[in-house]
């Protein structure tokens, strides 16, 4: 696996991290952009993923962070005059660090962290005194930031439920200004972290935005106060479907168990009337530490046209709502967040239109488990399942994935060192014989985080049962179907599966 770094525009040289010599540890290496051959700069010898590596303004210091756990990460600065590492940031605080960016004087680091905060803030760090200095603290998470190259801007986007919120800080002033908006909230501004640019004179900035009902496309933002403005720069295809096709959902916030109110994104189709009920996907995502955002989604655009209404909640755990939030279903709280889904049910089946009697639950890695998990502990409120590359068995998962992900995922689940029992218990495998819903099974023959043992394991149980299962490998894929040759295929044969089980 290789991790791409920070490219020198001064040396030519690309920094990235791979675990070349060893599957469960990464390295740090150098490559010359000429095409030679990488150099390895610096040999880790502790397991865990090396992210956002960057150049010093003078290219003699390199500073990257270590993700050895999902929510304790560590920073360093490397000095390749003497090859010697230190640590920058206090080894006696867990705390995430999502971005990293050296100062024009070389003496400061911009940092992107939740240290001493329940959400991940904007910091700049003094290299020499290792003090911390809060630059942009509002009371939700930074997804992502950008530096200018003059030093005299921060781009930097807010995480608001689900919607990017994009502002530019003036450093010598201290004064931010929010982008114009020449596009309709809600969004998403960059699909992933680190999708923003200047220009290199510093008068423009470059990212990707995406609505529920447009593609990505690429905007400049001029940022001259006389001519602010942002233009789109691209019009990327909808397959020929007029945007008006597309559904907006409506951010709803429903009560779980323990009175916790949990965020969810609700696309009804507009053809619907509540006359004529009709069937519901409740759409999990992965992670667990990761988001459903209001931006392009076609297999949930998919879904409402064939007539399904999708409900993709938030719960406990997912990323976007602080530390707190996040940390809600770690370890022994498992089954928490497997509850805040049996509440979304009961939501959506109240729903004025909605069939209670024809609601699925679909997800995909970790939401792959939830979707097991859901149809074992609460068999009632469901009537089908789908599982894409979905974990059946902590156990057994934790065994066979990558020698690099075993240690990063334990921190999250539990240790097959300290809690194996208590993976048994929560392991949608051993409740197989509560499993009663039609159940469609989708998995890559080379998948290397989640095992397709994980998938045989489960369908074979559930044969056994005579509970009707539906199994589709891909022997070309890995964790996920990427290729759209297998979309076509995928996407056509699920509708097929649901409309079969649910008689629609």
């Amino acid at each position: 696996m290789h991790i791409t770094g920070q490219w020198s525009a001064a040396s030519g040289d690309l920094l990235f991290a791979a675990n070349r010599r060893d599957p469960a540890i990464f390295d740090l290496y150098r490559q010359p952009i000429d095409g030679g051959p990488a150099e390895m700069i610096w040999q880790h010898d502790q397991v865990g993923y090396l992210f956002y590596a960057s150049w010093s303004p003078d290219n003699q210091r390199v500073a990257f962070v270590r993700e050895a756990k999902s929510a304790e990460h560590d920073l360093f600065e490397l000095d390749l005059s003497n090859g010697q590492v230190r640590q920058l940031n206090p080894p006696d605080k867990a705390a995430e660090y999502y971005g990293i960016a050296y100062a024009k004087d070389g003496n400061h680091l911009f940092v992107n962290t939740d240290l001493d905060s329940d959400f991940l803030h904007l910091t700049r760090l003094d290299l020499r005194s290792g003090d911390w200095e809060t630059l942009v603290a509002p009371n939700a998470d930074i997804e992502q930031f950008a530096y200018s190259a003059d030093g005299r801007y921060l781009a930097y986007v807010t995480n608001r439920e689900g919607d990017s919120y994009l502002e530019l800080l003036d450093l010598a002033t201290s004064v931010a200004r929010p982008a114009p908006e020449p596009f309709t909230r809600p969004g998403v501004i960059g699909a992933y972290q680190d999708q923003m640019v200047f220009s290199a004179d510093s008068q423009r900035l470059a990212f990707s935005y995406s609505s529920a009902t447009r593609t990505s496309d690429i905007y400049i933002w001029n940022l001259d106060l006389n001519d602010d403005a942002l233009v789109r720069k691209t019009d990327s295809s909808h397959g020929g479907i007029p945007v008006s096709e597309f559904v907006n959902p409506s951010l709803i916030h429903y009560p779980t168990f323990d009175d916790l109110q949990i965020p969810a994104f609700y696309y009804r189709p507009d053809q619907a009337n509540d006359e004529e009920l009709m069937p519901a996907i409740l759409y999990v995502h992965g992670g667990p530490e990761s988001q459903f955002q209001p931006n392009f989604n076609f297999q949930v655009q998919f879904f409402v046209q064939h007539g399904y209404a999708v409900m993709a909640p938030n719960v406990r755990g997912s990323a976007g709502y602080g530390n707190t939030y996040m940390n809600l279903d770690n370890v022994e709280k498992r089954m928490d967040s497997v509850a805040d889904l049996a509440s979304a049910a009961r939501w959506l089946a109240k729903q004025p239109g909605i069939d209670p009697k024809r609601l699925v639950v679909y997800g995909g890695s970790y939401g792959g488990f939830m979707v097991l998990s859901a149809l074992a502990t609460y068999p009632d409120l469901f009537a089908a399942g789908v599982n894409i590359v979905g974990i059946s068995n902590f156990v057994t998962s934790l065994e066979n994935t990558s020698a690099y992900r075993r240690v990063h995922r334990e921190s999250e689940y539990g240790s097959l060192a300290n809690d194996r029992e208590f993976l048994h218990s929560v392991s949608p495998l051993n409740h197989v014989d509560k499993i009663s819903a039609p159940l469609m099974v989708i998995h890559g023959a080379n998948d290397p985080r989640v095992p397709l043992s994980e998938a045989q394991q489960m369908v074979s149980a559930l044969e056994e049962r005579q509970v009707p299962v539906r199994f589709l490998v891909f022997n070309d894929e890995g964790h996920g179907v990427i290729k759209l040759k297998n979309k076509l295929v995928l996407y056509p044969a699920v509708i097929e599966f649901l409309n079969e089980v649910l008689a629609v």
